[in-house]
């Protein structure tokens, strides 16, 4: 006859600590959802004009945020990857057994969550290149954007893989966390993806138009 668990029981540890990681996951990753969204908006500001994203980097700059902030974004960054790999299969036949599983069952979600995390590993590799990019590089300057993307064209096409695959993974994110958080019902999921899908869309609209505002900027 099996004992019930006492309040020290291992398994309950075990139990607890994942819990907990699995929140330090969930706030990691809505803190980089308003990070990443904020920084869209503000590049983004560069289609209204060039000084108006000049005025912001500079206030950045002068105020230390950038130089403080931009450190802090990258530990968050890896933070989250770390925690999040823990749910992530990184041996070929793990691979192939969620790949397997998610062609069976044609669960909408489940793709959803291949699709995420296929996207980590390229976000993961390409974020980090742009940090380091970036953070060498300050000031930011509208104008400084444009001349590397115009003197290089693989950085282009490197922003355009690189937006459109972190929009889909915060949107993914997104609905991921209120689905598992309780925010979003059973009943409430076709209307939340649905949202989530023009947010999607909106947000990589938005960051396509700003490399091609840099793209197009006269020197």
């Amino acid at each position: 006859m099996s004992q019930p668990m006492t309040a020290n029981h291992p398994t309950l540890a075990i139990k607890r600590l994942d819990g907990l990681l699995d929140w330090a996951q969930m706030l990691t990753g809505v803190g980089l959802i308003a990070f990443m969204w904020a920084h869209m908006l503000l590049v983004g500001s560069v289609l209204a004009s060039p000084a108006i994203m000049n005025a912001i980097a500079a206030f950045f700059e002068e105020s230390g945020m950038a130089q403080v902030g931009g450190p802090l974004i990258f530990a968050l960054f890896l933070a989250h990857f770390v925690l999040a790999a823990r749910k992530i299969p990184f041996r070929l036949e793990g691979q192939k057994t969620i790949w397997e599983h998610a062609r069976l069952i044609h669960h909408a979600d489940t793709w959803l969550w291949v699709v995420q995390a296929a996207s980590a590993m390229v976000i993961l590799i390409m974020g980090a290149i742009h940090m380091w990019a970036v953070l060498s590089e300050l000031p930011i300057h509208a104008l400084k954007c444009a001349e590397t993307l115009q003197k290089n064209k693989w950085w282009l096409a490197f922003y355009l893989l690189l937006a459109p695959l972190v929009h889909v993974h915060l949107g993914i994110g997104l609905y991921r966390i209120a689905v598992k958080w309780g925010f979003a019902k059973r009943a409430d999921r076709k209307g939340l993806k649905r949202f989530v899908y023009a947010l999607i869309l909106v947000s990589v609209g938005i960051s396509v138009l700003t490399l091609f505002r840099f793209w197009f900027m006269e020197a």
